[in-house]
């Protein structure tokens, strides 16, 4: 069938409608596109379809400057203008606020950019298939190997297009993840995610943060400090005394150092060993005292945390948002305002709506594009407390 291409979905496909008024789904493909597509999944409600023709082009539709675009599963979007990209993100979180959480927004949320759509990507993981490096493919476990890869930093490019030693037969080492890493001095890590490997300095702003092989950080070398400086401002608002501070999900301690110094008592929260172990040592190098590190997940650290009413609860959770058991214990805690930052705008506008209901204010959301040529987009949230 000939459909035309309306918006673009979260999951990043384009969307159009046939002749019946059904929703189509079609990857690699752009607003403003008129194309020829097969059906490969038919429903009453909506449709998934396979690109077979562009027959019209949209202004925002370039070429891809990737030669294993439409087989490597990393990018969905190269083939979509940079702006385009901003502007549908912007899009696809104030959709998700309005049609999950039932929040009266703007039909687009304010997005940063990055400030370069390519070489942007300081971390990654891979996978090996043989002795080489490459990535899974669309909607699949299968390994599309690569040479080189415009998303990451130039000077990660060399972990690529090089053949490794396995360290045991080729058939065992297939889908093998690796993790390769770039500090902010230049130091370059690529290691098998299944044995330790070196850990990498992060400088933002005036921190330098230890990350360890294994830890999570954020991908983005160019944008993560502007991300940064949002939170602590919507943090620390001017014109009031700060006292106490909880963060949940803190990690290596991204947010955590700039928090000590807004806060007279900060309590971070954090499950992964490794994380727990690189903010303890990057808040001690930083002679930051005044940080009191609970280990243990969210769900079994809130409830005995001995906190009421704090200032402030910053939490930058997983993919699937916080849990309800969680969630209950947020309230419990009653803290004055939340800052809420999410890579993931659907679990967002569901747990923003739960907090609502029970008495807070959504004052303020951005975004921030963290992963260009991806459908994948950061949220910042904040809440206030409406009613006792």
């Amino acid at each position: 069938m000939e459909i035309r291409i309306d918006s673009l979905a979260a999951g990043g496909d384009g969307v159009g409608r046939d002749e019946g008024g059904r929703v189509v789904f079609v990857p690699l493909t752009a607003p403003g596109d008129r194309v020829r597509v097969r059906i490969v999944e038919g429903r009453k409600r909506f449709a998934r379809a396979e690109l077979v023709e562009v027959l019209e082009a949209s202004d925002d539709r370039v070429d891809p400057p990737c030669k294993a675009f439409g087989r490597c599963g990393g990018c969905a979007w190269q083939h979509l203008a940079y702006p385009a990209q901003v502007s549908a993100k912007g899009a696809i979180v104030a959709d998700a606020l309005r049609r999950i959480g039932r929040f009266d927004v703007a039909p687009s949320v304010p997005t940063t950019a990055s400030p370069e759509a390519y070489g942007y990507r300081v971390r990654t993981r891979l996978v090996q298939q043989g002795t080489r490096l490459g990535y899974r493919m669309q909607r699949s476990h299968s390994i599309c190997v690569v040479d080189t890869c415009p998303v990451l930093d130039p000077r990660l490019q060399a972990v690529l297009g090089v053949d490794r030693d396995p360290s045991s037969p080729a058939s065992s080492a297939s889908g093998q993840e690796w993790e390769a890493a770039v500090g902010s001095a230049g130091k370059v890590r690529a290691q098998r995610t299944d044995v330790p490997g070196a850990a990498v300095d992060q400088r933002v702003g005036e921190d330098l943060l230890r990350i360890s092989h294994g830890v999570f950080a954020q991908a983005n070398g160019l944008l993560v400090e502007p991300l940064v400086q949002a939170v602590h401002g919507h943090a620390a608002p001017r014109g009031r005394t700060q006292v106490s501070c909880v963060e949940l999900y803190s990690g290596a301690g991204l947010f955590t150092m700039g928090l000590s110094r807004r806060f007279d008592q900060v309590w971070a929260v954090e499950s992964h060993p490794g994380a727990v172990v690189d903010l303890r040592f990057n808040l001690e190098r930083a002679g930051r005292s005044n940080v009191r590190v609970e280990e243990g997940s969210v769900e079994s650290v809130l409830p005995r945390l001995g906190v009421s009413g704090p200032d402030l609860l910053v939490l930058d959770p997983p993919r699937a948002g916080v849990s309800p058991e969680a969630l209950q214990s947020i309230l419990a805690l009653a803290p004055h305002r939340i800052v809420y930052v999410s890579c993931d705008p659907a679990t967002l506008a569901r747990d923003l709506a739960r907090l609502r209901d029970d008495g807070y204010r959504l004052v303020h959301v951005e975004a921030f594009d963290l992963f260009p040529q991806t459908p994948h987009v950061e949220s910042l949230a904040t809440l206030e407390r409406a009613r006792p």
